[in-house]
């Protein structure tokens, strides 16, 4: 647990889970409670951690730098759905990076790696439930 929070859970590895600290702190300011969890690791993985955190919010953002299809994101949803569906106030919500190979060019490549922004947008989003 990176940051503890009441509205919403966000979960984000490696260099996601610092752009999910700069979107909690955005997030603050409006005053939504963003807990962000980095799970350190994919095997193991702390279900306990993250099946307690979406019981206490009742919403879940999860953010990678890979694309969104059939990663890790796509896992921890499909899992959080299975078996915390009734825990849920709105839909699980993936933030990735697009289904395309990655760009070469470093200006391609900051569109294509997900940011602050566009996490604090998909937080905006599911707050609206």
């Amino acid at each position: 647990m990176r940051r503890e929070g009441g509205d919403v859970t966000i979960i984000g590895t490696l260099l996601m889970m610092h752009r999910s600290l700069q979107a909690a702190e955005v997030l603050a300011a409006e005053g939504i409670e963003a807990e962000v969890i980095d799970p350190r690791s994919l095997v193991p993985f702390d279900w306990n951690l993250v099946a307690e955190s979406v019981k206490k919010t009742g919403r879940l953002v999860v953010v990678e730098e890979s694309p969104k299809r059939n990663g890790i994101g796509a896992e921890i949803a499909a899992t959080i759905a299975e078996d915390l569906l009734e825990h849920l106030i709105s839909p699980v919500r993936r933030v990735a990076a697009p289904d395309t190979p990655a760009p070469f060019s470093p200006p391609m490549e900051r569109y294509y790696i997900p940011d602050a922004a566009r996490i604090v947008r998909a937080v905006r989003e599911l707050m609206e439930f």
